[in-house]
């Protein structure tokens, strides 16, 4: 029970924490981040909170309903406006794999080097 009220109440300081800086972020993205800090400091997950994580993972599919039924809601204005919406997915996914091209570029030549002086 304390897990679910601690992801709630992270949830919900993320949203707080948005409203009063008006960082253009999802609070619950903010409270994401204030999850894994706590998680760091304390060396991990405990039980609890491993279980409760494991439950809302095994329905997620469940949380997505509400979303499904938003699309359906705008379909109209979907429809209307399909161009700008593939335009947009395409960009984002063009930028994101490139970036992470290059992410993973760059921490695969950071990994090498070490591994290359430490070779006899």
């Amino acid at each position: 029970m304390v897990a679910i009220f601690l992801l709630i109440a992270l949830q919900l300081v993320g949203e707080a924490i948005v409203t009063f800086t008006g960082l253009p972020v999802p609070g619950a993205v903010i409270g994401l981040v204030l999850l894994y800090i706590i998680l760091s400091v304390r060396g991990g997950a405990s039980e609890e909170m491993t279980r409760t994580t494991g439950f809302l993972l095994d329905n997620l599919a469940l949380l997505f309903v509400p979303a499904g039924v938003g699309v359906i809601a705008y379909l109209p204005l979907i429809a209307s406006r399909w161009e700008v919406i593939v335009a947009a997915l395409l960009v984002s996914v063009t930028v994101t794999i490139a970036l992470t091209a290059l992410t993973v570029s760059r921490l695969a030549r950071r990994s090498a080097a070490p591994a290359a002086e430490s070779a006899p």
